[in-house]
Formats: C-alpha cells, sequence, structure tokens
C-alpha cells in the first residue's frame, strides 16, 4: 500500500508515535511518503534520521513568526490557534504526486487543515489521527496548569476547540485517538451525529530500544520523571512532584535522588536543580540508560488524556512504575502487579518509600511490568490494526464509512 504520512512537525525518538508508526508500516512493507516541517537545525537533521525508515520525505523550514502570524490571523475567526499554527501552503502544495497513493494519514490538531485540504483537492480516503482530544486537555489544563499564562490560554482556546474538534469528526473517513477516553470526548462534541468511524489505536513501545539492562546496576534511592519538559502537561506534572510528593518522602528519607530527564526544560524546571537532590538533565542522546539506571520512574500526571508513553517506557526498561489513576485509566494494567497506583500526595510517597526498602518488590514490579508492554504495546500490532483500517476506507470499501454532506466551514487565512 502506498501511504501519504502527514506530519506538522518531525517524527522522531521523541514524539514516538508518528516515528514508530511509520518505521513499523514500512517493515511491513508499505511504501510510506513523509510530508513534514522543521522549526530548527536539530529537527533538520532528525528530517535526515528519518530518511532511513520510510520511502521517502518532504520537509519544508517552518519559522517560529509564521506559527505565530498564522496566530494572528486566526484571532477574529472561530478555529482555533491550534489548527493553523503550522499550517504552509507550500507544504499544502508540495511536489508530491497525490494521485499515486492510496491513503492519506495525517496527525494532530495541527496537521487538522492539511487532511481537510488533500481531502478536498484529492479525492483520496484521508484518516485523521487526532492522537488526543485537545478539548479534553484544555478542559483539564484551563484549571489545573500550574502557569497562568498557560491556564488563561487553555481557556480562550477551549471554546475554539470544543466547535473545531466536533465539526472535525465528521470531515475525514476515519479518526483515531490513543485512548477511550479521548473517544468519548470527541464523539460527545459531535452535534449532527454524522461522526466518521472513531477508534482507539493505542501507543506502542519500541521493544527492541527500551530493554532491561542487567548489565546496569540501579542507583540506590533514585527516581525519574521523563518527558518533554516543555509540555505544559509535563511541567505541571513535575512541579507537582517537586512541590506535594517529594517533600513527604525527603521527611522520612532525605537521601531520596530525582532525576528529571528531559528536553527543552523551562527556567522554572531548571530552577528546581537548586535542590542538591534534583538534577536537571535537559536533552539527553538516549533515554533508557537513566530508566535502565533509576530505582523507580514516578508518574503523577494531573491530566487525563492519551496514553502515557513515559509510563510504558518505563516498564518496558523493567523499572518499577509508580503513577496515578489517570495515566492508567484505560490501560489493561493490574495495579499492585504490573505497577503501583496512587490517588494523591501522602499515599505516592508512601508507595515511594515502600518501594525504596523492598528490593524484592522491585525486582517483581520489574519482571510484570516489562511482560506487559510485550504483550499490549507492540508497535508491529499497532501497525496491523492501521493497515486494517487503511484497507475499510478504500472506495471498494465505502459503504462502511459514513458519506454524508456536511456544510462547509470557513477556511483561515493563509
Amino acid at each position: 500500500m502506498k501511504i501519504l504520512f502527514v506530519v506538522p512537525y518531525v517524527p522522531n525518538f521523541v514524539r514516538v508515535r508518528p516515528f514508530n508508526m511509520i518505521r513499523a508500516l514500512s517493515k511491513r512493507g508499505h511504501e510510506v511518503t513523509v510530508l513534514t516541517l522543521w522549526v530548527n537545525e536539530e529537527e533538520r537533521q532528525d528530517v535526515e534520521q528519518l530518511r532511513a525508515h520510510c520511502h521517502e520525505v518532504y520537509a519544508l523550514p517552518m519559522s517560529r513568526w509564521r506559527s505565530l502570524w498564522n496566530c494572528v490571523l486566526a484571532l477574529p475567526g472561530r478555529n482555533p490557534l491550534q489548527s493553523v499554527y503550522s499550517w504552509q501552503q507550500g507544504l499544502a502544495t508540495s511536489l508530491v504526486d497525490l494521485t499515486d497513493f492510496d491513503v492519506i494519514h495525517v496527525e494532530h490538531l495541527r496537521g487538522s487543515r492539511y487532511g481537510l485540504h488533500f481531502k478536498t483537492h484529492t479525492g483520496l480516503p484521508v484518516v485523521w489521527d487526532s492522537v488526543d482530544s485537545i478539548t479534553h486537555l484544555f478542559r483539564q489544563a484551563a484549571v489545573q496548569s500550574t502557569d497562568l499564562l498557560r491556564r488563561w490560554r487553555s481557556k480562550f482556546e477551549l471554546g475554539r476547540t470544543e466547535w473545531y474538534e466536533g465539526w472535525l469528526v465528521s470531515q475525514f473517513d476515519h479518526v483515531l485517538v490513543t485512548s477511550p477516553t479521548d473517544r468519548e470526548v470527541l464523539l460527545s462534541l459531535d452535534g449532527n451525529g454524522r461522526h466518521a468511524p472513531v477508534s482507539v489505536v493505542p501507543n506502542g513501545v519500541d521493544l527492541d530500544y527500551f530493554v532491561p539492562d542487567t548489565a546496569v546496576s540501579r542507583e540506590p534511592a533514585t527516581l525519574i520523571i521523563s518527558g518533554k519538559m516543555s509540555y505544559h502537561a509535563n511541567i505541571t506534572m513535575t512541579m507537582h512532584m517537586v512541590q506535594d510528593i517529594m517533600p513527604l518522602v525527603w521527611q522520612s528519607r532525605p537521601d531520596v535522588k530525582l532525576m528529571i530527564v528531559g528536553k527543552d526544560p523551562t527556567s522554572e524546571i531548571e530552577a528546581l536543580a537548586e535542590n542538591p537532590n534534583i538534577v536537571v538533565t535537559g536533552t539527553v542522546d538516549h533515554l533508557p540508560p537513566y530508566l535502565q539506571r533509576a530505582t523507580i520512574a514516578v508518574v503523577p500526571i494531573a491530566y487525563n488524556a492519551g496514553i502515557q508513553n513515559k509510563v510504558l517506557e518505563a516498564l518496558a526498561c523493567a523499572t518499577p512504575v509508580i503513577t496515578s489513576p489517570q495515566a492508567v485509566a484505560h490501560l489493561p494494567l493490574e495495579p499492585d502487579r504490573d505497577l503501583l497506583v496512587a490517588g494523591d500526595a501522602p499515599s505516592f510517597a508512601q508507595h515511594i518509600l515502600n518501594l525504596l526498602a523492598d528490593p524484592v518488590r522491585q525486582q517483581q514490579l520489574g519482571r510484570t511490568g516489562r511482560a506487559y508492554v510485550e504483550r499490549y504495546h507492540n508497535w508491529n500490532h499497532v501497525a496491523v490494526r492501521l493497515e486494517e483500517i487503511y484497507t475499510a476506507v478504500q472506495p471498494a470499501s465505502v459503504s462502511a464509512i459514513e458519506t454524508a454532506v456536511i456544510p462547509q466551514v470557513p477556511q483561515p487565512v493563509s
């Protein structure tokens, strides 16, 4: 099958979902061509690495000022700023021969306008991977974000995304999300009841990259919290860990250290390193060595959306995980067998203290956690599910897809 994969940011080891979908589909013999945008030299180099995993890559630069200008132009209208942030006419009208593809796969709300463009101008089936419901994220961030500017921005965008996502689910041949919660939210936003099929396609884990390493000794009393540290949900999670949970841990175990591992830490995150028991690494070449050395991975997330890759990656490295109920609400994990779950700061801290004192329990959780991801989160299984969806949206399968005519919405100004 010939697949055009449109991602409004460069797929890489951090943006694991599109990167591994592309790799898995290519390994299964499909011809995958990628359209994407890069914003700096690091991402331009990621483009070159991506070429090794697919048929072809067409990548254009996207400056920050262009993204901001897109947002300024969208302010008077109704469309969410997220939907125009990554729009570049040059990518939409690239020299790719669109008639040569069987299906177009478009990722995220930021990429949705490309999907609308290709749907209108090619007639090819388009699968939109919403990933998460941005409405669902903004509803939570508008209340829970520790940053006042992010909280205000979420409130500003919320009405726009509620309307726009509700409209978008009727515009494509199939819609994907990572969790049942995101599916429920998207369907609840659809006011006309004529939405496309919406399927849950969970994330996988690169089981050859995130692996246990028995040759590495775990550092005693060392916790790890990971993720891109410029992403508002990760910032909120990390600040909650440091401000609400760690003081309770340090009361009993002042020797416990916390590693904060992730690219692009904000000044707020970097300032946490003033505490001698906290290490802020910034960007690292490879995440697995840090997971393999840590005693426990901690994931006290506040937002209930999508699948937390950081949980799956730690489990794959046989690192015991303690997380909050939101992170595993829709995964077939068994708490107390595969990982530990805590609903508030005191119980989270107590789990940490108990587990630090029990090396046998650490090893048991590591084994069962690894076994879980091997069974449920193999990227090859994800690729098989994508093949089924791509086949279903082909013209011969059009009867399986709702084909109601949807009124057109004014498009943002280029």
